[in-house]
């Protein structure tokens, strides 16, 4: 079998799965977020934090719950790192420096999982299972609940209640999250993930030498960092690494699980707004594009010129031979246009139009499918603004799923997809104006550029992979990345609930001959051509002095 052919077989293995999942995944998140019942730990839990869990929240309250939970969660894990040395299961290793202890809590808690450390040089058994494995839970649950408030805006009227914040935290931990990465750790244990909580031990090397290597809970941590969208890795080489993903099987599996939630929740969307043709719209959108960009990854990597890469089947530089550029291909893509950030190849060493796609992945504003919960309500937002160009197009007020989209509605819009690409080219080209900075690149020319680029769209995306020429373990880029890191994540929060607000409050419309059916092809296609549109004319030029210069030039 030829290496495009076995990639080829494992992306239709990996759709087929997906497909599988979709339905009844979907509507039991449905059921999760739409039930008036609480489980017995979940009232424990709602006892333990003080918390109302049948309390209506408007936007506002909802947003504090936000804000208020996700900064304790940076102080805890901060001074968690801080304490590190005097901590019992540290493992001998010191306490954490306090501008990469400020990275990494930023990191972990807006479910980016940006990492300038080695993590079995760096982090011990506590900080890693008390710390970063309670995040990736935690940060991945809200995400969930801002979507699934946009969502109840859209189903809901004449009321500006959102639902419980709290409520939807517990219930997607209790109820999504621990359950299935329970079932997914069972799986990679059995597949030859280490599970472990052993200290350092001698490794022998084949050439008799020999080199220190720990153990950890690798296997719970690798099931939810991928379930939950995070991406931060055990080890410095992420999903590369043999501790973490062993073997061809737990490589596609580790690439279902970054996908089968956000993409499942296009259909939970679908079941509480009444009618789940809109989620297939949306998720026909979704899936286009992530198609789309799997293609072309391939295409890049399989057939780059040379001698040396014909002889390998392909770009086979900074890529696992146990992988392959197949399925390398398909895990960049599907981490790119998810917040996941974990990594079975070196971005880094793809040719210079694979790791412009990569990047582009990221500059959509990963919603295809996206982050869990965060690909779901950037989508709905683009979804907003396709709807808005449509209305212009005819001249006719733009309506989707029965709410007016307003002057207040498309301020929102426009100001959520606004913010990430600021915070992009600003952090970017400050960095490359000081002359600190650039000498943390390891390449010069439009390599260089392309490495400081994609570690500020990484960050303020909340993706969380690397071009790994770059040593972002100064103050400068710790300090800086995670400013992007937080601003990234909670701004867009604050549109994104703010027009959940402003459309629960609304009256709906009803539907007659000249209302855009959005549920249908036409809607889809549009949606696609205005998120394509929308991220060129943003990025297009910054693209054009990195990757493409590099591609065009190779």
């Amino acid at each position: 079998m030829g290496p495009v052919l076995a990639g080829v077989l494992q992306l239709l293995a990996l759709m087929v799965a997906l497909a599988l999942a979709y339905v009844p995944l979907g509507t039991y998140m449905a059921k999760v977020y739409s039930s008036d019942k609480h489980w017995r730990v979940e009232r424990w839990i709602y006892r333990a934090i003080g918390a109302h869990p049948n309390t209506e929240m408007r936007w506002p309250a909802y947003l504090r719950g936000v804000l208020a939970f996700s900064a304790v969660g940076v102080l805890f894990l901060y001074l968690l790192q801080r304490l590190q040395g005097v901590l019992p299961g540290s493992l001998g290793f010191s306490s954490i420096e306090p501008a990469q202890a400020f990275n990494t809590a930023a990191s972990f808690v807006t479910n980016t999982n940006w990492q300038s450390y080695s993590g079995e040089q760096a982090m011990g058994h506590v900080v890693q299972t008390a710390g970063l494995a309670v995040q990736n839970f935690v940060s991945a649950a809200v995400g969930i609940a801002v979507a699934v408030a946009l969502v109840r805006g859209f189903a809901r009227s004449r009321t500006g209640e959102l639902g419980n914040f709290w409520s939807d935290l517990v219930r997607g931990v209790t109820r999504i999250l621990l359950p299935g990465a329970a079932i997914a750790a069972v799986v990679l244990v059995a597949c030859g993930v280490i599970q472990n909580f052993s200290g350092i031990h001698e490794v022998g090397q084949f050439m008799g030498a020999s080199q220190q290597w720990n153990g950890g809970a690798v296997a719970s941590q690798e099931a939810i960092k991928e379930l939950g969208t995070n991406g931060g890795g055990y080890f410095n080489a992420n999903s590369a690494h043999p501790f973490e993903n062993p073997t061809p099987f737990t490589n596609l599996f580790e690439i279902f699980l970054l996908l089968v939630i956000p993409f499942s929740l296009t259909r939970t969307f679908g079941v509480m707004v009444g009618s789940v043709k809109q989620g297939y719209a949306i998720l026909a959108a979704m899936a286009s594009i992530w198609v789309g960009f799997v293609t072309l990854m391939m295409w890049t990597e399989f057939s780059h010129h040379g001698p040396a890469l014909q002889i390998a089947g392909g770009a086979m530089e900074g890529k696992e031979v146990r992988f392959g550029v197949g399925a390398s291909s398909i895990f960049a893509v599907s981490t790119t246009l998810t917040s996941t950030g974990a990594v079975d190849s070196f971005h880094s060493s793809f040719t210079g139009l694979g790791g412009g796609i990569a990047m582009l992945g990221m500059m959509l504003g990963e919603i295809a499918p996206g982050g869990v919960g965060s690909g779901l309500y950037g989508m709905l937002i683009m979804a907003v603004i396709a709807v808005f160009i449509a209305g212009l197009m005819v001249g006719r007020t733009p309506e989707y799923l029965g709410k007016k989209i307003g002057t207040r509605e498309i301020k929102l819009a426009a100001c959520y997809i606004l913010i990430t690409p600021a915070l992009v080219l600003i952090f970017a080209s400050v960095s490359m104006a000081l002359p600190t900075p650039p000498q943390s690149m390891l390449n010069s020319g439009a390599h260089g550029f392309s490495e400081v680029l994609y570690a500020f769209t990484s960050a303020s995306n909340n993706n969380g992979s690397a071009f790994a020429g770059l040593n972002a373990n100064t103050d400068w880029f710790n300090t800086m990345t995670g400013l992007a890191m937080l601003l990234g994540r909670f701004l867009p929060m604050i549109f994104v609930l703010a027009l959940a607000g402003s459309l629960a409050e609304q009256k709906p419309v009803p539907v007659t001959a000249g209302t855009l059916r959005t549920e249908k092809p036409l809607f889809a296609s549009l949606l696609v051509g205005a998120i394509l549109i929308i991220t060129g004319l943003t990025y297009f030029p910054a693209l054009a002095l990195g990757p493409l210069a590099e591609g065009l030039a190779s």
